[in-house]
C-alpha cells in the first residue's frame, strides 16, 4: 500500500473517572463515564468514524470506556493495550502511534489528559475553523473526540502535520 494515502488519527478521552481509594491507574469510571462511552463510541460509528486499529491505554478507566464504546460500532477494531499511553506526553503518544504499520488508515487512540489534549494541539497544523474554535474553548473533557487527517505514512506524522477536521463534546 503506498504511504501517500489519506489517514486518519482520532484521539478519544476515557470517560469520567470515579476518584475511590485505588492507585490513579486502577481508577474505575464514575456513573457519568458509563453513561457518556457508549455515546462516544455512538458519535463515532454515526460519522462514519470505525477505526481498523485502537491503541487503548491499560488504565482501568480507559479499558472500560473503550470496552461500552465499541459495541456501538458496525464492526470490532483490532485493539492493542498498550502501557506506553498512560500518562504518555504528546511526544509519547506521536512515537506510539509513529509505529503503527502503514496497513492501518483509521487508527483511535484511547488516552488520558493532558496528553491527548497536547497532542490534538501539537499535530494541528490546520483546522476546522469550528472544530478548532471548539477545542481552544471548551480544552478536552472526558469523552471528547478529536478527529485529525493528514497524508503519508505513520512513520511522518509529526507536529503541525495533521488537520483538525471535527471535535466532538458528548454534553453540547
Amino acid at each position: 500500500m503506498s504511504v501517500d494515502v489519506p489517514r486518519r488519527i482520532v484521539l478519544l478521552r476515557h470517560a469520567k473517572a470515579d476518584w475511590p481509594e485505588v492507585p490513579d491507574h486502577e481508577r474505575p469510571l464514575a456513573d457519568r463515564g458509563r453513561q457518556d462511552a457508549p455515546l462516544a463510541g455512538g458519535w463515532l460509528a454515526a460519522q462514519g468514524l470505525v477505526p481498523q486499529l485502537t491503541l487503548c491505554s491499560t488504565a482501568v478507566r480507559t479499558r472500560e470506556t473503550w470496552k461500552l464504546a465499541v459495541p456501538q460500532l458496525p464492526e470490532r477494531p483490532r485493539t492493542v493495550y498498550e502501557e506506553r499511553l498512560y500518562e504518555a506526553s504528546p511526544g509519547e503518544i506521536i512515537a506510539v502511534v509513529n509505529e503503527v504499520p502503514d496497513e492501518y488508515t483509521d487508527v483511535l487512540v484511547v488516552g488520558h489528559n493532558p496528553g491527548v489534549q497536547g497532542t490534538a494541539q501539537v499535530l494541528t497544523g490546520e483546522a476546522d475553523e469550528e472544530a478548532g474554535t471548539r477545542l481552544e474553548r471548551r480544552g478536552f473533557p472526558t469523552s471528547a473526540i478529536a478527529v485529525l487527517e493528514f497524508t503519508g505514512s505513520w512513520k511522518a506524522l509529526q507536529p503541525g502535520a495533521a488537520r483538525l477536521a471535527r471535535f466532538w463534546l458528548p454534553h453540547e
